[in-house]
Parts: C-alpha cells; structure tokens; sequence
C-alpha cells in the first residue's frame, strides 16, 4: 500500500471502526500556533487521549470570515506567532511521529492553499488525509478536489442550514471523507442550536448520501454534543477548546485541560 492510498483510508477506516462499535465521531477543531507554537502538537495528541477521533487543525489566516470572536481571536495571535501553511504542515509530520492513525483534516481559507503551489503533494507527505476550505464554492471546487484525490486527500464539503435541497444534493454527489453540516445560521461559537431541526436535515442528507455526516458550530459541551450526534454520524467541537487553550499559561497545563473537557465531552456522546 502507499502513502497515498493509507491516507486515502484513515478516515473512512476511522468511521468504519465507530460504525462497527455502535459509536459516534468525536471531531476536535483547535488553530495551529494559538496561544503558542508549542501548544499544538502536545493539544493534538491530548485531545486522541481525550477521546477525540478525528483532528481539524486549523490554517491561521487574516480575514476568517465564518468564524466568531473566539477563533477570529486564535487567527489573529497564531499570525503573529509566525505561523504559515508550511509550519501547519510541519506540525502535522511532528504528530505523525507518534500518531500514524488518527486522521488530521486541515480547516481553512482557499488563499492559504492556493499560495502553495505543490500543496497537496506535501500535504501528503505530511500525513494530512483531508481538507476543509471553507470558502470554496461548490462550482468551482473540481480542480482542488481532482489535484487532492490524487494524493488521496478528502475534500470535505459544508452543508449549511439555508442550502437548498437540489443544491444539496449536488453537493453530496462529490462528497468524501464526511460531511461537515453546519448547525447554524451564523459564526462558529454562535448561540444555541436547534437539535430538531438538526434531526430533520441531517435525516433528509441521510437519504441522499451514505458518506458519513458531522455536526458543527455551537456545539460546546457534552450535553450538546449528545443531543446531536443522536442525528449525526459524529460532532465538532472547536470554539470551547480553542478558549479552553486560550485561557491556559502553558502547553502542559493546556494539554491536561484538553483532555480533560474531550473526556467529559466523549462520555456524552457514548451516554
């Protein structure tokens, strides 16, 4: 097998693996470089010990459009930590080191990507298994998603609440890896969600689509992480752990923390 087809599994043989034990995907959102280059790598590896199934890491980027206050925030002191794509990347091949399983998906803008000409080679050689670019529309992500699937790289597609049912299903015809549904009409962190009608999308994406589908955007804790991957094949949680990070003096303590809050919040989903 090579790289590119053991890349190409992790994260389908991830939700095959949850699939088979009757669980839900556990998916950690935290931004690479915040609060300190040296947090990443020890919160990546605390937040698997936690329970966390899948990673999001995300690009630090200046105009973070779909993001709220608290990852905005992230955004702005990982840039001026000096972060960069290349840095993100070299933190990835350090988590590799000594995580070869956990899929890591990398969350963020298109400019970031497109700024690197061989991305998706070295995304590869990395240990990246997919991609969240949050603002590529559907119409005009055949390239990136053709030059990933060669590497064997997902790229994840959003649903939102307000996209339409035809629109909707054109999107899931070029789905891989999972879908990230987003629960809100808003930024990440925003208000609280309405699991109900959560339940009614993510049953009418169900009958388009058997790739897996996770829930995102407002979900903070183990209640709410419950209440809604009861709809879904998994959650995402990032604003309260990217805050968690924020609010700790130093990566052990961050680490400790992570782990900590990705426990409790593992415990609700499995009830």
């Amino acid at each position: 097998m090579d790289a590119g087809t053991a890349n190409q599994g992790r994260i389908a043989a991830e939700f095959e693996r949850l699939k088979e034990q009757g669980k839900k995907a556990l998916v950690t959102f935290i931004t690479a470089g915040d609060p300190g280059v040296d947090f990443t790598v020890p919160a990546m590896h605390s937040l698997v010990a936690g329970g966390a199934n899948l990673l999001e890491l995300g690009i630090p980027f200046s105009d973070p459009e779909a993001e709220g206050p608290t990852i905005q925030a992230a955004n702005e002191r990982a840039l001026a930590n000096g972060m960069t794509l290349t840095k993100v990347l070299d933190m990835v091949v350090e988590f590799r080191a000594l995580n070869m399983t956990t899929p890591v998906i990398l969350m963020g803008y298109l400019n970031s990507v497109l700024a690197m000409s061989n991305f998706a080679q070295r995304a590869k050689e990395a240990g990246v298994d997919g991609l969240i670019m949050v603002n590529l529309p559907q119409e005009e992500a055949a390239g990136l998603r053709q030059t990933l699937s060669a590497e064997g790289i997902d790229l994840v597609s959003l649903i939102a609440p307000t996209t339409a049912d035809q629109r909707a299903k054109e999107i899931v015809m070029t789905a891989s890896g999972f879908l990230y549904y987003v629960s809100l009409k808003g930024t990440t962190g925003s208000g609280a969600i309405a699991v109900d009608e959560v339940a009614e999308r993510t049953s009418f994406l169900q009958t388009l689509t058997s790739v897996p589908i996770c829930v995102g955007f407002g979900i903070k804790d183990a209640a709410s992480a419950a209440a809604v991957s009861a709809h879904a094949d998994g959650v995402v949680v990032g604003s309260a752990l990217v805050q968690l990070m924020s609010d700790s003096p130093d990566p052990m303590t961050a680490a400790k923390r992570l782990e900590t809050a990705t426990a409790e919040i593992r415990h609700g989903i499995d009830g």
